[in-house]
Order: structure tokens, then sequence, then C-alpha cells
């Protein structure tokens, strides 16, 4: 195991910066999940911690020690690639040894690693099959095992479960999360599925255009994603983004809609805080993720949001529901069976749980 810091990493292509000072902490049995979409930089930074591109500035440092100069092969590292890369020829148990053998392992080292890596990752009645003969599961977990067999400091997976279908998906997504927790092995994982990133990770990185937008933990990255660009990106469905206006009502703050009439959408976001008065009449952007809009009988209680459904999308746990309100277009997510196309609804807001963005520099207000 080991702890894995990057420092001002540049990557340039002539004059294409494709990675833009770039600078994270990894520590010592942490599984890091660089998130993001594609041609965002992720994959340049993977091929740049394994030294398969090198950096154009800045230092990757592995367990204290600059690696920038030192061979991919001698960084004590194992990647795992989307593709598999297994040896159609060999055997599985060849599969697992090859780098062994390619570094002159005796043939005991070799029979204790396939016996520790096929028990942990179930593939001991596989070992003499090829690779045609196995599922696409049956391939990850070996190409998961030949890293595994080196026991390295660091494990790096690029993408490694896009090409298995749904179900296969999230089998191996439980198989990995549980090697990460019996292994505790340090590990950098590059996807653009959200849900990858949420359910493996103990930190998260998100990169947009080669920088990085926000580090932190799954669920600080989903409650305080740091710029409307976080916002959007993480979660399914994505948050209600509305622009308006913040006003001042008394000692509370007002987030109004764009619709300027009488009807146009009043939101109650609490006290008017020394943080939010310099943005009185400034243009804001309000953030609610679905699951913060609570349904509620129309007319039930003050401050309610009138809205009508528009659309209702069932997914068998939640409904979610397009709606209509005072001009503008929320989705909520509701319980099954809640909502119909025309209904009348009322939307409850927990004030405690929105989101205010500056509109001019997308960056997260803060109240407190």
């Amino acid at each position: 195991m080991a702890s894995l810091n990057i420092r001002n990493v540049e990557k340039h292509y002539g004059d294409l910066r494709t990675l833009k000072g770039i600078n994270i902490d990894v520590e010592d049995g942490d599984f890091l999940v660089l998130l993001g979409p594609s041609g965002c930089g992720k994959s340049t930074l993977l091929s740049a911690i394994a030294g398969l591109a090198p950096v154009s500035s800045g230092q990757i440092i592995i367990d204290g020690v600059v690696v920038n100069d030192i061979e991919s092969a001698d960084r004590d590292i194992a990647m795992v690639f989307q593709s598999y890369a297994l040896y159609p020829t060999m055997t599985v148990r060849r599969n697992l040894t090859f780098g062994m053998r390619v570094r002159g392992a005796s043939r005991q080292q070799q029979d204790e690693a396939v016996k520790r890596v096929a028990g942990v990752l179930q593939l001991d009645q596989l070992l003499d099959r090829k690779p045609s003969q196995l599922s696409g599961g049956q391939r990850q977990r070996v190409a998961m095992g030949r890293a595994m067999v080196r026991q390295p400091k660091i494990f790096l997976f690029d993408e490694p479960l896009s090409n298995l279908d749904a179900k296969l998906r999230t089998d191996m997504r439980a198989e990995i999360k549980k090697l990460h927790q019996r292994e505790q092995t340090t590990t950098v994982y590059v996807t653009h599925d959200q849900i990858e990133a949420m359910t493996l990770a103990t930190k998260i990185v998100v990169m947009m255009g080669g920088e990085v937008q926000q580090i932190g933990s799954p669920q600080v990255i989903y409650e305080q994603p740091s710029n409307l660009f976080v916002a959007r990106f993480i979660g399914s469905p994505s948050m209600n983004c509305l622009d308006g206006t913040l006003e001042a009502e008394g000692s509370n703050a007002i987030f109004r809609g764009r619709a300027r009439s009488e009807f146009g959408l009043r939101i109650h976001l609490g006290p008017l805080t020394e943080n939010l008065k310099p943005y009185l009449g400034a243009k804001v952007v309000l953030g609610v993720r679905p699951e913060w809009l609570a349904y509620a009988e129309p007319g039930s209680a003050h401050g309610l949001i009138e809205a009508v459904v528009d659309v209702v999308e069932p997914t068998g746990s939640d409904n979610f529901v397009l709606l209509q309100a005072s001009g503008e277009t929320l989705m909520a997510r509701f319980a099954p069976g809640v909502g119909t196309p025309g209904q009348q609804v009322g939307l409850a807001i927990d004030s405690n749980k929105t989101l205010l963005f500056d509109a001019v520099t997308e960056q997260r207000i803060s109240r407190s």
C-alpha cells in the first residue's frame, strides 16, 4: 500500500493543454475515483500516474518518491484495462502468472499467488479455461487477478466495467468493493459513470476540461457541489437549477424566479445572512435535488409551491415527475404511484437543503 501525491501536473500536446495544474492527495488505502465526461483528462491523468504518458511539468509522487523519471514497470503499480487485455491463447492460470514468469518468479511463488488470488476472486474452477470460454464478468475478474498477483502499491482501473451489461456492472462493482475492503490497497479508478463513483469511492475528483472541479467524499460532492458544473453532472436525474434573483423580505432571503409577475416563483430560503446580503438584487441560480421536493396536497400548508404534473416516469422504486410551476420546469422524485399527468400538486422545499450559485462565476454561495 502507498500514498500518491500529484503536484501541479500539466500535460501538453503542442498548444493543447489536456491537464492543467492538477493537485491531488491520495492517502494510503484510499479508493480515489477520477470522474468526468469524455475528454475531461481523467484517462490522461491515469496514464501519467502509470508512467505511460510522461507529464509536461509537475510531479507524481508515490510513497514519498518522485517517479516522473521512473519507468512504468518499476513504479510497483498494477493496471486493469477496459479491454481486459488478456492473452487469448493462454489459460487463465498462465494469464495470471504471465508477469511473474517474465520477472523470473519461481514456480512455487506462482502457485502460491494463483491460489491466493483465485480464492479471493472465485476463479478456482476457471484456471484451465481460455478467455474465449469465459463470460465478460469472468474475464474482468481474471484481469483483476493478474493485477493482484503482484501485490502492488497502487491499483489503477481504467473504466473496467464499461464493456459489461447492466447486471454484470452491478455484480462487478460489488466484487471491486469487496476486493478493496479486503486488501485495502490504494486505488485510482477512472469512470464517467457517477453511480460507479458514488458507490465505490472514498474520495471523488470531478474533472472537466483538464481541470479539477472538486475533490471530496461522495456525500459532500452530492450535497455540497462547489459549482454549477458539479451540481448538474452529479445526480440522476440531475439537480434542478433555476435562474432568478435574490431578494429580501424582512430578515429573510427570498429567491424569485424569472417570471416577474405576482404569480412568479417565490421560494423562502431562510435567514438573510451577512454572506447573502452582497447578492441582493443580483442574478443567482437556485439548486434543488429532485428528492428535496416533497409532495403535498395543494393548499394544505402555507408556503407550498403550486405545480402541475407534466410527465411521470415510473422506475419501480420511485416516480420521477416533471412539473410546471410558475413558469419553471422542475423534476421531483416521488413515491411509486404518486403523480398523474395534469394533476395539481403542492411542493414543499426544505430551505436548509437548497443551494445558491453565483450566476456569473457559477460558484456555490456560502450562506453561513
